[in-house]
């Protein structure tokens, strides 16, 4: 996870496509890690990793809203907005 443990969405517009593929393929890694442990919803986040990294390259979170119509969605979303190191607590009480 050599990507995903330096890159957050700030820092996806100087990516190349090959890091974006690489980055990809790791928070997927990172999402199935967490999920096996937790609990969670996966299949409807291995999917959606390349939208979140193109929604956030393009857009910026800070400004722009980005509307997820339910929150199981976005996990890729949190790990990339500053919220990758609580994401191990997913389905954790408190």
């Amino acid at each position: 996870m050599e990507l995903l443990a330096k890159v957050t969405w700030k820092d996806l517009r100087r990516l190349s496509y090959k890091e974006l593929y690489q980055l990809a393929d790791e928070i997927r890694d990172y999402i199935i890690s967490v999920v096996s442990q937790t609990g969670g919803h996966l299949g409807s986040n291995l999917g959606i990793v390349e939208l979140t990294l193109s929604l956030l390259r393009n857009f910026d979170p800070l400004k722009d809203k980005i509307i997820w119509d339910t929150s199981h969605q976005a996990y890729t979303y949190k790990i990339l907005t500053d919220r990758k190191e609580k994401f191990v607590t997913l389905r954790q009480f408190g």
